[in-house]
């Protein structure tokens, strides 16, 4: 599956921020801030996490749905990407 450039370099920009807001939890948590307070930013992680998967698994659906000779020569028909879309839904 083939992602075009700008996809993977918001995704990976995402991750990076994302990585920065694991770090800040653990700091949250090594200085013993509120549980409240870590609850919440542990929620903010989880759902950009879950916007990556969503951008990477639609991105890839449409790949899949321009090439379907390419996507299913390496594995990926549309059934495939779409059983990955509701892994995450």
């Amino acid at each position: 599956m083939e992602l075009p450039a700008e996809v993977v370099d918001g995704v990976l920009n995402r991750l990076r921020r994302i990585e920065g807001q694991v770090r800040g939890l653990q700091q949250m948590i090594a200085d013993g801030r509120d549980c409240r307070d870590v609850t919440t930013q542990i929620a903010a992680a989880n759902r950009a996490l879950e916007q990556v998967g969503f951008v990477l698994v639609a991105s890839g659906l449409t790949w899949c749905v321009q090439h379907p000779d390419e996507s299913a020569a390496a594995g990926y028909d549309v059934a495939d990407v779409q059983k990955m879309f509701m892994k995450l839904a």
